[in-house]
């Protein structure tokens, strides 16, 4: 444990169960402050009760339940966050789901634009709530998780893929916005994880998810998907000072050398790998098209 977030404070949503609970197991082991979000207040308590057991002497680990997809909300969490933590200085944003299931001629719309609003609108929000004071600090990290909806068509899954990938182009559209300012914005792809959401896929079935969502979801389950541990610390590095000034990339967390970065700073400054982009002929070795 090397306790390279000693002195650094985090806000993480979604931070009760899966992916963002490990976040925060991490970041206390490596000496952060947290304040954690969730919408279900006894899994948030359960959550902190625990964190405090681990945590170092003198750590601060505090909940406050919100819904990020709600305004007030989120103005209520942050004005918590920098109350209670006046460093804060990262916010990792992590809480999502799946939204209604089904093609998007049968689904209901109201379950479809709450997908967004909590993917997308929910990150929006954080975001403005958060930026005016780590600009006015000079520094800051903010993490987005993402997934596979970011770089790929979904079938039957059209609002949380629609929303991961507009949640990637908000983060790199912040990440230059921010950059004058020492703000680093990232985004993280975890892999394929064994959590309530992929139980949740495969109780809705393969009429609902399609039939090779389903089977891929029943092979997951079975093989026990991408390690929790390995998101886990890709938060931390990007948390981390160690990774000060990279920025407005796209990460795999299981297939990206993301621990060899520092020896390829000048490739990740100057060029649009781990970005979104449209795929041209050339791309693909064709002579048409431009």
């Amino acid at each position: 444990m090397t306790q390279c977030l000693k002195q650094r404070a985090a806000l993480i949503t979604g931070a009760s169960r899966g992916l963002g609970r490990a976040i925060a197991e991490a970041f206390v082991r490596e000496g952060a402050d947290v304040v954690l979000c969730a919408r279900t207040q006894t899994q948030l308590d359960e959550t902190c009760a625990a964190l405090r057991s681990q945590a170092g002497a003198g750590q601060k680990i505090l909940g406050l339940p919100a819904d990020v997809s709600q305004p007030a909300d989120v103005t209520r969490l942050v004005e918590f966050a920098f109350a209670n933590l006046p460093r804060l200085n990262i916010l990792v944003s992590n809480a999502g789901i799946y939204g209604p299931k089904g093609a998007l001629e049968d689904v209901d719309w109201a379950a479809w634009m709450e997908g967004l609003a909590i993917n997308l609108f929910g990150s929006a929000l954080l975001y403005r709530a958060v930026l005016p004071r780590f600009k006015a600090g000079g520094y800051g990290k903010i993490i987005q998780l993402s997934g596979g909806g970011a770089t790929n068509p979904l079938p039957n899954l059209s609002a949380y893929a629609v929303s991961k990938a507009a949640v990637i182009r908000l983060m790199e559209t912040v990440a230059e916005e921010s950059r004058p300012f020492h703000i680093d914005v990232n985004a993280i792809a975890p892999g394929a994880l064994n959590t309530a959401m992929l139980d949740e896929v495969l109780a809705a079935g393969p009429d609902k998810v399609g039939p090779a969502f389903y089977q891929r979801a029943l092979r997951q389950k079975q093989d026990g998907g991408a390690p929790l541990q390995k998101g886990a610390d890709l938060a931390v590095y990007l948390a981390a000072a160690a990774s000060d000034g990279l920025t407005g990339k796209l990460i795999s967390a299981v297939w990206d050398p993301w621990p060899a970065f520092a020896e390829h700073k000048q490739d990740l400054d100057k060029t649009d790998v781990y970005t979104l982009r449209r795929i041209v002929p050339a791309d693909r070795g064709l002579d048409w098209g431009g």
